[in-house]
């Protein structure tokens, strides 16, 4: 059972932009709630080493930007550490400055392909190079001298979108990204605060170039990513009812939301409000036995990739056939999420099965304690600390300790609403 309420860490996609953007702004910024994790931490280390002198204080964030071209040519190799959202961002904007950088991550970053970002920024006279003609790391970026580009985007990615979107500040006239479906858009809209001269006409963004961006004071809403398990921990839980405060509900993000309510959980959003541009409200979750089973397609898995492992879990506690498809991209990320969520799922007695992208989950299923194999992926561990809440004996997840990646002090957390 979990009871109570809280405030909610800093979104994680936003907290990394935070960086970025005011490291390459002009002036002085401040970022507030910035989410304390590895995954950003290898954002501020990155940028460190390319001359931004960024002080962290608590929760806060003090940013000297140091202009759009005022980067320098880093102190060493750039380790992105387990961050995909650092090395493919950054790779846009190294893409504009003109000097050479190589970047490095873990093993995971390592097998995870990156042609889909160094293909667009070649096409824009980026001199990449790198292991498999720069689709795996090490990457090697000598910048500056940017085309324009006309680009449609074969996957829905915010990752990819944001390199190019960044890459085309510094590119010689108008560039045009087109998306299929809509993905994140934390980027397009903190931009715009900085300056930067991005209009959007359907699914179609388009970028003009910039002499400079400048400073801001950022406040970073909760990572909605990180309450999705809370969330499914209070659904399926007897007993509970957990107030999350201060949750980001960015449209492109709010697709847990919606599958809640398809599956006849009781979430409630209060206070609705905007703060820097950004949707941001508190969410009111309870217990909910009459969950139902839901179908996920790709109308919605851009707005909640991420989620889907904990998805998962919620799915073998509600009546009937759950299926999840068009997820190839979960095969990507940290692990192969569909594998790994399918076996270690299975081990627990549930009733799934592995598509060639997604799963089916028949419920409602008894679950039995496990050893999980996390591959030190984040969101697989929490995933399943979040079944061990309904499972007849523990959960135990092969490395904890990777959950700091995104959500440091996490089972303290979960502790507390325990009580």
């Amino acid at each position: 059972m979990l009871r109570g309420s809280f405030e909610l860490i800093g979104d994680k996609s936003i907290s990394h932009r935070s960086i970025m953007f005011s490291a390459i702004s002009k002036g002085n910024n401040k970022v507030s709630n910035f989410l304390m994790g590895q995954d950003c931490l290898s954002t501020v280390a990155c940028f460190r080493k390319m001359g931004v002198d960024i002080e962290i204080d608590g929760k806060d964030v003090f940013i000297k930007g140091n202009g759009l071209r005022g980067l320098k040519a880093p102190t060493g190799i750039l380790d992105v550490g387990n961050s995909g959202t650092t090395i493919r961002l950054l790779m846009g904007i190294l893409a504009g400055n003109d000097f050479e950088s190589t970047l490095i991550g873990d093993a995971s970053i390592g097998k995870r392909p990156m042609k889909r970002v160094t293909d667009p920024l070649r096409m824009m006279g980026c001199d990449i190079t790198g292991k498999d003609d720069a689709n795996f790391t090490p990457i090697t970026v000598k910048g500056g001298h940017l085309h324009s580009i006309d680009y449609k985007m074969p996957v829905a990615s915010a990752q990819v979108k944001s390199a190019i979107i960044l890459a085309s500040l510094y590119a010689d006239k108008q560039s045009i990204i087109r998306e299929k479906v809509k993905s994140r858009n934390h980027t397009e809209i903190m931009l715009k605060a900085f300056g930067a001269d991005i209009k959007e006409d359907g699914l179609d963004i388009i970028v003009n170039p910039v002499d400079e961006l400048f400073n801001q004071d950022i406040y970073v809403p909760g990572d909605i990513s990180s309450a999705a398990f809370i969330i499914v921990g209070a659904l399926i839980s007897e007993g509970s009812e957990v107030l999350i405060k201060n949750v980001g509900l960015n449209e492109t993000r709010t697709g847990i939301i919606d599958v809640v309510k398809n599956m006849n959980g009781n979430i409630e959003i209060i206070d609705e409000r905007i703060v820097g541009g950004e949707k941001v409200g508190d969410l009111l979750i309870k217990y909910s036995k009459d969950l139902t089973a839901t179908t996920i397609d790709k109308t919605i898995i851009p707005r909640l990739i991420d989620e889907i492992p904990v998805i998962a879990v919620l799915a073998t506690q509600a009546e009937g056939t759950t299926i999840i498809k068009d997820a190839q991209e979960l095969k990507v990320k940290e692990s192969n999420r569909i594998k790994t969520v399918v076996d270690n799922l299975k081990r627990m007695g549930a009733d799934i099965e592995e598509l060639e992208d997604g799963m089916i989950i028949k419920g409602k299923t008894k679950l039995h304690g496990s050893t999980i194999e996390t591959f030190k992926d984040h969101r697989i561990a929490m995933s399943f600390s979040i079944a061990d809440l309904v499972s007849d004996s523990r959960v135990i997840l092969d490395d904890p300790s990777c959950i700091n990646i995104s959500f440091p002090g996490y089972f303290d957390l979960l502790r507390d609403l325990a009580k």
